[in-house]
């Protein structure tokens, strides 16, 4: 296909570009340990697109993380030269600008991308699955409206599902959207919402029936829309190159013509765009452990204690290779639920759920284990294991907590019964 084809002249064009800048860079430039080499299993083409999205994790990402994140920085030029590569919308369908890749692909990408910067590429994730919901469950128009400029980044999209008062209990949620004339009054707030108050759209699930899941729609609202205003920037612990914000709902006017699908149809586009941020959200956890380990190799083969690099230390030998393989196996398992969601195998749901627990998890504790392996220099903003600490430790609980992936795994367990 067309993009696939321009991701890989592009992938070519980017062998010529060297590696020269310092800490997570160096790990680009002096090649990847065999066994945790995140190329193996895949095809030529997707090997392709994993360079590209190496190399601008390292040229482009890596040099301003740090800065990004002490900053607060949303960098919207970086993601829009992103976009140029394909990234806005890499599973977005070809004739409205996307690349067309699957969720295999996607989830190399976005493994990729988080080696240099893991909040940045987060962001890019939930982007991509706002543009894919557009294009999955839009017609015509609404597809040919939004996705050219959310495929090009032109405009940035924000995912509007939690509440408040409904976290992971979702299917509570109280933002209203009563029906008048041509167009839904919506009233209620969202909370947590990533770019809010800095993106152009924003889909939104809100009420316009009764209680439960069946009573919910999707509603697609631009910002500038009349009633739509948002809280203060939150401070957080981490993923501080993307905003976060209230977004609030009080008497906003949205067309009946921005639904997503039918009414009462949301909450199935909510869960079917959130088993694909699952793994996206799991692929940017396995990036960052990547790194981490890479880092931790770096250090022991350097630093010197009792007269002898920590690399000839057993213990932390031991240590890193636990995890290598906790990296490997959380990366098997990611691209296995990306595989089952793409061929929608019955089990897909399950499968994402697991591969989201279980990633995270492990590669949030592979990061911590990095930092103590760095002792007191780990905890320095100077060195990059920290930040990668902080950035992936929300991914325990956004895109449904690791409680609730429990839930979802027991129940599919139990219904075998």
């Amino acid at each position: 296909m067309a993009a696939s084809r321009a991701l890989l002249s592009l992938a070519r064009l980017s062998s010529c570009i060297g590696s020269s800048h310092r800490l997570l860079t160096n790990i680009h430039r002096r090649g990847i340990s065999s066994c945790i080499d995140p190329s193996h299993g895949l095809t030529e083409e997707q090997k392709e697109f994993q360079k590209v999205a190496f190399d601008f994790a390292a040229n482009e990402m890596a040099p301003h993380m740090a800065e990004w994140d002490q900053k607060e920085i949303f960098p919207v030029d970086t993601m829009r030269r992103a976009a140029q590569l394909g990234f806005g919308g890499i599973y977005v369908q070809p004739d409205v600008g996307g690349s067309g890749l699957s969720r295999l692909d996607t989830s190399v990408i976005f493994e990729a991308l988080s080696t240099g910067c893991v909040s940045t590429t987060a962001y890019i994730s939930i982007h991509n699955m706002c543009a894919w919901m557009i294009d999955t469950f839009g017609n015509t128009e609404q597809r040919e409206k939004f996705c050219p400029d959310l495929c090009m980044m032109e405009k940035f999209a924000s995912y509007c599902l939690t509440e408040p008062g409904s976290g992971s209990d979702a299917a509570s949620l109280s933002t209203s959207a009563q029906l008048k004339g041509d167009h839904y009054i919506l009233n209620g707030s969202k909370a947590f919402i990533s770019g809010g108050g800095d993106t152009d759209v924003y889909v939104v699930m809100c009420r316009t029936g009764g209680k439960g899941p069946k009573g919910i729609s999707c509603l697609v609202v631009e910002k500038g829309t009349p009633g739509l205003t948002f809280g203060k920037k939150e401070m957080k612990m981490g993923w501080n190159s993307q905003p976060t914000r209230a977004v609030i709902f009080e008497d906003c006017a949205v067309p009946v013509a921005n639904r997503l699908g039918m009414e009462g149809q949301g909450f199935n586009i909510a869960m079917r765009g959130l088993n694909g941020g699952r793994i996206n959200i799991a692929s940017c956890s396995l990036g960052a452990a990547h790194a981490s380990v890479q880092l931790a190799r770096d250090h022991l083969l350097v630093r010197k204690q009792f007269g002898e690099t920590l690399s000839n230390n057993q213990f932390l030998q031991f240590k890193l290779a636990e995890m290598a393989t906790k990296l490997v196996a959380s990366r098997l398992l990611v691209r296995e639920a990306a595989t089952a969601l793409q061929e929608d195998r019955a089990h897909a749901a399950s499968l994402c759920a697991m591969a989201k627990l279980f990633a995270t998890d492990e590669c949030f504790n592979i990061c911590n284990q990095a930092l103590q392996m760095h002792g007191g220099y780990g905890y320095l903003k100077d060195y990059a294991v920290q930040q990668f600490v902080r950035d992936i430790r929300v991914h325990q609980i956004l895109e449904g907590t690791n409680e609730v992936m429990r839930m979802i795994v027991s129940r599919n367990l139990l219904s075998e019964i």
